[in-house]
């Protein structure tokens, strides 16, 4: 499971409002268990809650969706639908909003 793979979200209780499960945790880590993830939803479900730099904007299958940082979570890989895409092209935009989570910077 690489780095920076969006996952189809298997909850049908949360679904909806987060289609997409974004994996965000080290491959150095991939033996274990849990996964860290950062929830993507609709950007027309999200309106004017997010922010740019903690919340960032990414197409995925011509769906504009954003990266919901503060709702990260660590879940059970077993947890993780399909395989969606990769978008590691916006790793600058991911660790950025991780980095404004933690230190504020």
């Amino acid at each position: 499971m690489a780095q920076f793979t969006a996952y189809a979200n298997s909850n049908p209780v949360t679904h909806e409002q987060y289609p997409y499960l974004l994996d965000i945790q080290s491959e150095l880590l991939s033996e274990l268990k849990t996964t860290v993830v950062i929830p993507l939803s609709p950007a027309d479900l999200v309106g004017t809650i997010s922010l740019s730099r903690l919340n960032p904007a990414l197409t995925l299958n011509g769906e504009q969706l954003i990266a919901m940082t503060q709702d990260l979570a660590g879940i059970d890989r077993r947890q993780l639908g399909a395989v969606a895409d990769d978008l590691s092209t916006y790793r600058s935009e991911i660790i950025a909003a991780l980095d404004f989570v933690i230190s504020g910077i």
